[in-house]
């Protein structure tokens, strides 16, 4: 979502670089037009002149010191101040250590509510909790039956009625859920307009019978001011706890993500930036300030990393590695991990400079799929040994995959390459993904 703001930061930032000193005059310049980068960003008018009036003040009169200049020097004044808009600090939701926590998930048709619940579910039960997901979203058709899906994805049970009562489906899902030892509760609630009067005023009712321990209010980031106007009006019927932003891996301009935490004083707790029911972060402002200036988020990358490689397998992989016994099996676990992470294209860019230098680069993710049947269309004995991959074989495989005999031909030679260059990493101490675990960040 974030690439044209930080290619267009980048690119006002420029006109201070090269200064010996930061002055009104280059300061003003600068800022000029990183104002009309805000707005163009959508960017709430009022935020967009606080953060300006709020460099300004503290850019004037600084001294540029011989170890940093003065673009470094605003590039971090900016940093902090970015930081400060989107919430200064990263709050987690409130869990109880004993009883049921409540969670109650609200927001408009078609912000993705359905789907974050089973991601917040998911993202729970890994943490050890025993999760309950409740179906009162009793309008929109196929709604229950969507969450019901979704719930048997994540190994969580799904609490509904067949009667067309939203109050009666959140109460009895409490209740059941006490009687039930669950000690986390996840309640999904009809999307609504937030001029419709009286289905603002049910989940208005819904909170105060179930007295949730947090309400989240989700968004759209993709409908930019007309979320934060929502979020408003939400939080003046429901008084949400938190937010959550989704679609964070569309094409919308970011505007959204920049102005709700002040407009609305509520924090962003989670970010979501895909359909699968991995994709689910905790907000961290810091990590997204980074990745809004170019600098990526290497942090939120390693914890992916830590999440998705098993450790066992990696220390498997790394005895294999060792031995020069890497093969297409090992090679498909590791496509599989590197999916569960996220889209290439938002891995990439949570690499330090790599988020501008794929603004107009098309990462295609079906390449993996790709590959993927390729291996899958070999037998036990290719997998394990490549070299006996003749033309024949190749061309099995390439019906069988549904791709050219160049498709396969061309992975064979890369695979070759890869299984050098792994071998040469594992003799230098590389060869571990488990090893992510050991990296300090300061």
């Amino acid at each position: 979502m974030f690439e044209d703001l930080s290619l267009k930061l980048e690119t006002a930032l420029k006109k201070v670089r090269g200064q010996g000193k930061l002055t009104e005059k280059n300061i003003s310049d600068t800022l000029r037009e990183i104002r009309r980068v805000l707005l163009d960003a959508d960017v709430n008018y009022k935020v967009a002149k606080d953060f300006i009036d709020s460099v300004t003040r503290k850019a004037l009169g600084q001294e540029v010191v011989s170890s940093i200049t003065p673009g470094q020097l605003i590039t971090k004044i900016i940093y902090d101040e970015l930081i400060l808009i989107l919430g200064g600090n990263q709050q987690e939701i409130k869990l109880n250590a004993a009883g049921v926590t409540v969670l109650l998930i609200v927001g408009l048709q078609g912000s993705g509510k359905t789907t974050f619940c089973a991601k917040l579910a998911k993202k729970l039960k890994s943490n050890k909790r025993r999760v309950l997901l409740a179906a009162a979203d009793i309008y929109r058709p196929a709604a229950i039956e969507q969450l019901k899906q979704l719930g048997k994805s994540v190994e969580v049970e799904v609490f509904s009625l067949d009667e067309k009562d939203a109050l009666k489906v959140a109460g009895q899902a409490l209740s059941y859920a006490k009687e039930n030892r669950f000690d986390t509760l996840i309640i999904d609630t009809a999307g609504r307009l937030h001029v419709d009067e009286d289905m603002m005023e049910e989940v208005a009712k819904i909170k105060q019978l179930v007295n949730p321990d947090e309400s989240l209010f989700v968004v759209d980031s993709m409908t930019g001011q007309d979320a934060v106007n929502s979020a408003k009006a939400f939080n003046e019927t429901v008084n949400f706890d938190g937010i959550v932003l989704t679609k964070l891996d569309g094409d919308a301009r970011g505007g959204a993500a920049l102005s709700i935490r002040s407009v609305v004083g509520k924090p962003i707790k989670f970010i979501s930036n895909g359909e699968k029911v991995d994709n689910l972060e905790s907000f961290y402002p810091e990590r997204l300030a980074s990745r809004i200036l170019g600098k990526g988020d290497i942090v939120s990358l390693v914890e992916k990393a830590q999440e998705s490689f098993d450790e066992l397998e990696a220390e498997k992989l790394e005895e294999k590695l060792r031995k020069n016994k890497f093969d297409f099996d090992d090679f498909l676990t590791q496509i599989k991990a590197i999916k569960k992470m996220g889209s290439l294209s938002s891995l990439l860019g949570m690499i330090p400079g790599m988020g501008n230098q794929l603004k107009n680069a098309q990462i295609d993710d079906k390449a993996l799929v790709k590959v993927e049947a390729i291996i899958n269309s070999m037998t036990k004995e290719e997998r394990k040994s490549p070299k006996v991959l003749n033309g024949n074989r190749r061309k099995r495989i390439a019906r069988g995959s549904g791709t050219s005999i160049q498709d396969v031909n061309r992975l064979v030679k890369q695979f070759g390459e890869m299984q050098k260059m792994m071998s040469q990493m594992s003799k230098k101490g590389f060869g571990n993904p488990a090893a992510f675990r050991n990296l300090k960040f300061n």
